[in-house]
C-alpha cells in the first residue's frame, strides 16, 4: 500500500492540548514532504511513536525534544498571559514573510 504525504491544515503557532501539538507536528512534517516512516528515522523514534504524537497521545518528554528538533521546530515555555500577545506578534511576522 503506497504511504502518502499529509497536507498541513491552518493552525496557529500555539499548542495549549496534546492534540495541538500532535497537528503542529504532523504540518511540520507535511511541510518538510516525510512519511511518517522517514520522520521517524529522522528523529531516532518509531513510526508507531510519531503517529501517536501526532495523534495528540502521550510520549516521553525525551522523544517530544527529539521529534521537534528534527523537524526543526522548538518548545518555547512561557507564561500563558504572554501567550497570546506572543502568537500575534509572530502570525503578524510569517504574514509579512509572505
Amino acid at each position: 500500500m503506497a504511504r502518502h504525504l499529509p497536507t498541513p491544515v491552518p493552525a496557529p503557532p500555539l499548542a495549549l492540548t496534546a492534540r495541538e501539538l500532535g497537528v503542529l507536528v504532523r504540518n511540520a512534517r507535511a511541510r518538510a514532504q516525510l512519511r511518517i516512516d522517514d520522520a521517524a528515522a529522522l528523529a531516532g523514534v518509531s513510526s508507531d511513536l510519531l503517529s501517536r504524537l501526532e495523534h495528540g497521545k502521550a510520549v516521553g518528554s525525551d522523544k517530544l525534544l527529539a521529534v521537534l528538533s528534527s523537524l526543526g521546530l522548538a518548545m518555547l515555555v512561557t507564561d500563558k498571559r504572554r501567550a497570546d500577545r506572543l502568537v500575534s506578534q509572530l502570525i503578524r511576522e510569517e504574514n509579512r514573510d509572505e
